[in-house]
């Protein structure tokens, strides 16, 4: 048997330049950071012939093309499509919430697959396979930081160059940065889920069509990714937290349905109560609302009167993992 631990992530700056619409023509720049959140993937060898598979729903099948995920299908096409498979995912986070759950369980299905095949990947090598996978077999309107930060861990910047190339680095933060951040960075779950690549289709398409609207705040979301990093690095989290705000306010007029009424409600709710800065993670529409926050317990406070339960988090520096071989 084969168990992998993968973490699911937060976009900290730059998140919607890493779609290939965007950074194949004007390079994309993205900050992310993994956390104490993560998906499991088992793989272990059954008696009899065919795959059963285990997630939000079973299927119990003889052959791929009969599977209905389309993740698993399509890596079991590319390895161990001979059958005889038995694979269980759990999640410590509904999907559809903003934490880059699909890239995360294709990067563990994938480590999973691969080291009972005892075969390794590194970490890059692992990341690019995954949007192999996503971006150009399925054809998902995704991006390319949640598969790369799930596959590294830590607190990476991620630079997508146009001819596809990604250069990773972790950021140079200090210690007292990063306990501030663990200890300051606050999010709370909406209630509302959705796909992702739903929500990140009509960034595509405008991408594509050279909208300049869309353009130019991509352009600008960028250049805040940049400068998040310059304020993270030189320890200055409360400038992290102003450009924060910028970002979600340039991320709500991206399109309509980034937000709606009752987040744009408990977003005013969080900024009232000791938040300095905050936004909706991921692609928007719902998930997860992360605030950076001068006063966490005033913060804590508001978001329980409004009924919003609390995600608690450290940051992840082991990217995928895998826990159990035996």
């Amino acid at each position: 048997m084969i168990i992998t631990r993968t973490p699911l992530r937060i976009s900290i700056g730059g998140g919607g330049t890493d779609l290939p619409s965007y950074y194949q023509r004007h390079g994309g720049f993205v900050l992310s950071a993994a956390i104490s959140q993560y998906i499991f993937v088992s793989v272990n060898r059954m008696f009899h012939e065919g795959y059963l598979l285990k997630y939000s729903s079973l299927e119990n099948v003889k052959t791929v093309d009969e599977i209905r995920h389309p993740i698993l299908r399509e890596v079991l096409r590319r390895h161990n499509g001979q059958g005889f498979l038995e694979i269980a995912s759990i999640a410590d986070v509904p999907a559809g919430t903003g934490l880059g759950s699909s890239g995360t369980f294709t990067v563990g299905l994938l480590k999973a697959l691969l080291a009972y095949k005892r075969k390794h990947l590194s970490a890059a090598d692992l990341a690019e396979e995954a949007c192999d996978i996503e971006i150009n077999v399925l054809r998902q309107a995704v991006g390319k930081q949640d598969q790369y930060i799930a596959a590294f861990g830590g607190m990476m910047s991620f630079e997508f160059r146009p001819d596809g190339a990604v250069n990773a680095l972790p950021l140079a933060i200090s210690n007292d940065t990063l306990l501030d951040l663990e200890h300051n960075l606050l999010m709370f779950f909406t209630g509302f889920s959705r796909n992702a690549a739903v929500v990140l289709d009509d960034q595509k398409k405008r991408s594509l069509e050279n909208d300049s609207a869309m353009i130019d705040n991509l352009h600008f979301v960028k250049q805040l990714g940049i400068s998040t990093k310059e304020a993270l690095e030189s320890g200055q989290t409360h400038c992290y937290a102003e450009l924060m705000r910028e970002h979600w306010n340039h991320k709500r007029a991206r399109s309509k349905g980034m937000s709606n009424d009752q987040i744009d409600h408990w977003h005013s709710v969080g900024m009232q109560n000791g938040a300095l800065g905050g936004k909706l993670v991921g692609a928007g529409g719902g998930g997860y609302l992360l605030f950076y926050a001068d006063d966490p317990m005033r913060l804590r406070r508001a978001m329980s009167g409004e009924g919003l339960s609390e995600l608690r988090f450290r940051f992840d520096h082991d990217g995928s993992t895998v826990l159990v071989r035996d």
